[in-house]
């Protein structure tokens, strides 16, 4: 117990250290409320998330330049949730437009919701479904090295992105562990296929749809 302890100390001092670093400018988190300054938007997570790793990446061929935060809520020495976001910004002005990929599910036998939204201005495109947690995939490996354990188990995503005024192309993935709700949940994929879907792992997926769907439509652009 005590060096469980002693790890999530050293855990949230990294995450406090980081968060002081990657945010003072460009991002900032209040509590619940996720704030961005470029693009000027904002919204509520579905509860407290910490970051706990961050990056940049100029594209000069492109013209952009991308920015991406890794954001966990673990549970023990696991991550139960996580939300990655991911901003392109245009750095010259000549170039073209930025534009966003058409989001794809893993299969349509496990996608819940696809559909396209207009918030004020801008529009968007938001995705649910069911994936794997892989601990293996690169773009995690920075999370298993600061510590963080992530489960190779199923987890509900959903993703929100959005273009504001050609500038900036903004990509939300948040997922949840599906075992996270206090339910017993099937482990076999073919349980989770939207023609079949029943009992605890339907109400799996509403809960996650309520909990995205809010987050979805906290969403604000703020003015500059």
């Amino acid at each position: 117990m005590k060096k469980i302890l002693v790890l999530w100390i050293i855990i949230i001092f990294l995450l406090t250290v980081t968060l002081s670093f990657a945010a003072d400018k460009d991002l900032e988190i209040r509590g619940q409320q996720l704030i961005s300054m470029k693009p000027p938007f904002s919204l509520r997570l579905p509860l407290p998330l910490y970051l706990v790793y961050s990056f940049s990446q100029n594209h000069p061929e492109e013209g952009s330049l991308t920015r991406g935060y890794f954001f966990v809520q673990p549970q023990g020495k696991q991550v139960e949730d996580m939300l990655i976001l991911q901003i392109s910004d245009k750095t010259n002005p000549q170039a073209a437009p930025m534009t966003l990929p058409l989001i794809k599910p893993y299969t349509e036998k496990r996608s819940y919701v696809k559909e396209k939204i207009k918030k004020g201005e801008l529009t968007g495109e938001v995705l649910i479904q069911l994936m794997a947690w892989n601990p293996d995939a690169p773009s995690l490996q920075p999370l298993m090295k600061k510590g963080i354990s992530i489960p190779s188990y199923w987890a509900l995503q959903g993703q929100f992105t959005f273009l504001y005024l050609g500038d900036h192309a903004v990509s939300i993935r948040y997922s949840k562990d599906v075992r996270s709700f206090g339910m017993k949940v099937s482990e076999e994929g073919k349980a989770w296929d939207k023609d079949a879907i029943s009992s605890n792992e339907k109400k799996a997926v509403d809960a996650f749809k309520q909990v995205f769907t809010e987050m979805v439509h906290s969403f604000e652009v703020q003015s500059q």
